[in-house]
């Protein structure tokens, strides 16, 4: 017998770098909570490609200054 190989798969696409990490290896995205992987937090990235464009809703204060 073959050992059965497993054909679920716990990895996710960083939003900042777009590497495939396991998913519980990361935080979310300050702005939108997507998957950031543990190399860029340990980087000090907080904020996916999206959210990190200026004038993005997720950069703007939220009281507005």
């Amino acid at each position: 017998m073959h050992p059965r190989e497993r054909k679920e798969k716990d990895a996710m696409i960083c939003r900042a770098c777009g590497r495939e990490e396991r998913a519980s290896e990361g935080y979310p995205c300050q702005g939108c909570g997507t998957f950031i992987c543990l190399i860029c937090s340990f980087r000090g990235v907080v904020l996916c490609q999206d959210c990190a464009v200026p004038g993005s809703p997720a950069v703007e204060p939220a009281d507005g200054r």
